[in-house]
């Protein structure tokens, strides 16, 4: 029998905004001597992904190491992969967008290591069916996506050991199937059994076996570092590899290689995608608990048979509906990329706007950023990059748009020196308020949600058991609450306004645990500019008297004023007037007439593969003004 080929990838990714000493410690700790021992044995060729983020760092902190990539490639070793430069779901750009993200990535490749890339690692493996006509544009001539992709859409697994056709307006591209059973086999299991598999699928008269991910499960994951290197399965592994070749049982290769000597399989037309796992993220936590409880009545047999694959989750782009602080964060990318177009495209905003569609805080699993806010802040800092050089020069102006889809307008402020958002269908929640100075949107707090893993999964066992190390599987099955944490009673926002008993303790306040006389609704609005800056005055009726009538006034330095009337007599006499304010970071803030202020830490309990993490997430202040007041004023960004 002819050996069979495997392809062997790894993808190496850190995204934007995150710490040096994180960023350090992989390539230390993982990067680095995964391939150094690599070359002490010769067991090459493989397939590299280094992604743009992790490809500027080392520039600037570890140029040795992209000369020791140059090296290995040079000698013919390594094949490097394309993506989107910095690593964004191709899936959720703008057409455009995706295309320069691609030639980003090609030129910086022949800059650095002076080479002609052509295959593509898909982020996230997020597929859509129209990425073939982009992709092919793009000089992309195949793509890894994951088994499952094809399997969902009916083709048996036993088919997927070789290359794909499939179109888009005519346009094709070569896409490979990712074995998840080498997924999970590489590196938890002890490398016999990956050998028995090979051995298995070339017996079987398979020509190809593909497996390509994340490099950091060789010593980033808990436990895996230990496992691969101080237990000896690197050792192991790249010993049973060459024996595998010496034997003439396996020939490593590259993709480019495999797509010329095994011939296509034919067809394929793949459905929205992502990785079976990403899929059950983007569920909402109640559909999460249900898909839970159905694979649980399935059992592992029938999941893990031909029928599994039929059974699914969401797909990425559910997260912007699941989490509005993702959507608001895409939505603002989407209107900053349209109206760099429209300006010229001048280059410092569009590598800003670039940097800000890095993926990894858009979305939250067992992986996603979306809980930690450094990552989130870093999307908001590039955001506030291209929009200051955006609007140079820009006097205080205003916009009315549908920002974020949900089928209400909202108020777009902006001038050369901030920028913000109003909704007036939440009563005028000020949802995003980004002073381009520091870079910093106030606004962003993530809102303290239920997920899935608050509670325990019906019928799954926690923790990794047996030989070898946790996958992500075992890791994320193993995270158990003994008590669910605190829950949002609305999303965050700057000044929520709400009226509340007089006698409600300040930590059932905290806990979220009241209910309040009184939230405003959709408002009136009326937006008045003068020389001064911008009034912008909402009114919410009761009946018919005026419940609530706020008024901002900006300046165009991003001066902040919210005044409030009110007619105490819409509401009960025991209560106070109770607008909150959730900042992501310290500004000052003045109360008029003075008044006690609630504040508290708002955080956070998710699931990260480290475990169960409690974070930060901003803080919360509530001044509380008697009802009988009848005004109040507030003031911030001076």
């Amino acid at each position: 029998m002819r050996p069979i080929h495997f392809a062997f990838g790894i993808h190496l990714h850190q995204p934007v905004g995150n710490f040096d000493h994180v960023m350090a410690q992989h390539v230390a700790e993982v990067y680095r001597p995964f391939l150094e021992r690599l070359d002490e044995r010769g067991c090459f060729p493989i397939n590299l992904h280094l992604s743009g983020p992790l490809l500027e760092w080392l520039e600037g902190h570890d140029p040795g190491y992209l000369d020791f990539v140059g090296r290995l490639v040079t000698d013919g070793k390594l094949e490097l992969l394309l993506a989107g430069m910095y690593e964004p779901v191709l899936a959720s750009l703008p057409r455009r967008d995706r295309l320069e993200q691609i030639e980003w990535m090609r030129d910086a490749l022949a800059r650095r290591f002076g080479v002609k890339a052509s295959g593509l690692w898909l982020t996230e493996r997020v597929w859509e069916p129209e990425l073939a006509a982009d992709l092919a544009e793009a000089g992309v001539r195949y793509a890894l996506v994951d088994d499952r992709h094809f399997l969902v859409s009916g083709f048996r697994r036993e088919q997927l050991h070789r290359p794909y056709l499939t179109e888009s307006d005519g346009r094709r591209v070569a896409l490979f199937p990712i074995d998840e059973r080498l997924r999970y086999l590489v590196p938890f299991r002890p490398p016999a059994e990956t050998a028995a598999y090979l051995r298995e699928l070339r017996s079987q008269g398979h020509r190809l076996a593909v497996l390509a991910d994340d490099g950091e499960k060789f010593g980033g994951w808990p436990g895996t570092r230990e496992w691969v290197y101080e237990r000896g399965w690197l050792d192991d592994f790249l010993s049973t590899m060459t024996g595998l070749v010496e034997a003439g049982e396996v020939s490593l290769t590259t993709l480019t290689e495999a797509l010329a000597q095994v011939d296509p399989g034919g067809l394929a037309y793949l459905p929205t995608a992502s990785y079976r796992e990403m899929e059950g993220w983007a569920l909402p936590a109640d559909a999460a608990q249900r898909l839970t409880n159905l694979e649980h009545d399935l059992g592992k047999d029938r999941l893990t048979g031909p029928d599994g694959a039929l059974v699914r989750g969401a797909h990425w782009r559910n997260f912007f509906v699941k989490y509005s602080e993702a959507n608001r964060m895409h939505k603002k990318m989407q209107a900053l990329s349209l109206l760099c177009r429209r300006t010229g495209d001048p280059s410092l905003a569009r590598r800003a706007l670039g940097r800000a569609q890095c993926n990894d805080a858009y979305w939250h699993g067992v992986f996603g950023g979306l809980y930690l806010p450094h990552l989130r802040n870093a999307i908001w800092q590039q955001l506030a990059r291209a929009e200051a050089e955006l609007r140079r020069e820009e006097r205080l102006g205003f916009e009315w748009l549908d920002l974020d889809y949900d089928g209400h307008s909202e108020l777009w402020i902006h001038s050369a020196r901030f920028s913000a958002l109003i909704s007036p269908f939440r009563g005028g929640a000020l949802e995003e308020y980004t002073r381009f100075d520091e870079g910093i949107n106030y606004a962003d707090v993530l809102t303290r949600r239920r997920e899935p893993y608050h509670h325990t999964p019906i019928g799954i066992e926690g923790g990794h058991q047996g030989e070898g190390a946790p996958s992500i599987h075992d890791l994320e099955s193993g995270m158990r609450l003994t008590e669910a944490p605190p829950v949002d009673q609305r999303d965050r926002a700057m000044l929520l306004e709400r009226v509340l008993p007089a006698d409600l303790a300040e930590d059932f306040y905290i806990r979220g645990q009241y209910r309040a006389l009184w939230t405003p609704g959709s408002s009136t609005t009326v937006v008045d500019e003068n020389e001064g800056g911008l009034t912008v005055g909402l009114v919410r009726m009761e009946g018919t008297a005026t419940g609530l009538e706020k008024r901002y006034r900006f300046s165009g330095n991003g001066l902040v004023a919210v005044e409030y009337q009110w007619d105490p007599k819409v509401f009960p006499n025991a209560s106070r007037f109770a607008p909150e304010l959730s900042l992501a970071a310290p500004i000052e803030v003045t109360f008029d007439p003075g008044v006690d202020v609630w504040t508290y830490g708002i955080t956070t309990v998710a699931k990260s593969e480290r475990g169960l993490e409690e974070t930060l997430q901003g803080r919360s202040l509530t001044p509380l003004w008697p009802i009988e007041a009848a005004m109040a004023r507030i003031e911030f960004g001076r």
